[in-house]
């Protein structure tokens, strides 16, 4: 019996081979593979982008870039309605929160000073310039220039009443904010590269080269954070990181690196919001 069994598998075998070698050539057919997303939304019906505390360059205002490209992908690659508000100034919102939490500054010391109106009408007038230098001191932006600037500013996510008030005022939304750090960065090293040689007959071949290069590009260190707009509290958080390089000599914009490096990072962003699908071959035998 034993015999027999062995016998059948060695035909069913050969006859596979042979099949195999009979086919003509093969076909690719393409599949998509769903992919759940990282977080339930259905509770929510709207997604605010808010703002973004973001630093690294004064080239391209990592802030309000980011705001601008999330709503536009969000509107096309997501079931929730995107909320048309003004972009927050977040840094100078969290630079200010931190500055009042240094000094101790509460509500009810407010109401101090109309104890003695004429004092306070006196002084009034001649302070009037010194406010000025104090609204640039808010301007955090150009002095974020690492993750240690970014720690200054981070209890802003933390701040529960803050954001469930803003929740308010848009209908309980889901919330996005975060953090953008887009910062030059210059490189030098050995680098390979493909280079052309033609031989005696006039023969092309391409070889890989090993030499030395002065490189130039910038690094993208994005982070989102998604704020119940009902409660005020995190529901999740994520950072990712990618960077880029080119020779010395080649002028490349800063806002299109910006947009290129984005590119990158987008799809898993909107994978943590809705299903994104993976696109790609299987190969069929004819």
């Amino acid at each position: 019996m034993t015999a027999r069994s062995a016998a059948a598998a060695s035909s069913f075998v050969l006859l596979g081979a042979l099949a195999l070698a009979g086919c003509t050539g093969f076909y690719e057919i393409p599949i998509e593979t769903p992919i759940q997303p990282k977080m339930d939304v259905t509770a929510f019906q709207r997604v605010l982008v808010a703002g973004f505390i973001g630093g690294g360059t004064e080239d391209v205002d990592a802030n309000l870039e980011t705001v601008r490209l999330l709503r536009s992908q969000l509107r096309t690659k997501s079931s929730l309605r995107v909320i048309e508000a003004d972009v927050l100034p977040l840094a100078e919102i969290a630079a200010q929160e931190a500055k009042e939490n240094a000094t101790g500054i509460t509500n009810s010391s407010a109401g101090v000073a109309p104890i003695s109106p004429v004092p306070t009408l006196d002084v009034a007038k001649p302070e009037e310039p010194k406010a000025e230098p104090k609204q640039d001191s808010h301007k955090t932006e150009p002095t974020i220039r690492n993750d240690k600037d970014l720690a200054k500013f981070d209890k802003i996510f933390a701040d529960v009443a803050y954001w469930k008030k803003l929740g308010e005022e848009y209908q309980s939304p889901l919330i996005v904010t975060g953090t953008i750090l887009f910062t030059p960065q210059q490189n030098s090293g050995f680098v390979m590269q493909n280079r052309e040689i033609y031989d005696s007959f006039g023969r092309r071949n391409v070889v890989p080269v090993r030499t030395y290069q002065e490189r130039k590009g910038f690094i993208l260190e994005p982070r989102f954070v998604f704020i119940d707009g009902r409660t005020g509290a995190i529901l999740h958080s994520e950072k990712y990181r990618e960077e880029i390089l080119y020779p010395q000599q080649q002028s490349v914009p800063a806002l299109s690196t910006y947009f290129e490096l984005m590119d990158r990072v987008m799809p898993a962003f909107l994978s943590t919001l809705s299903a994104q699908k993976i696109r790609g071959t299987r190969v069929l035998l004819k």
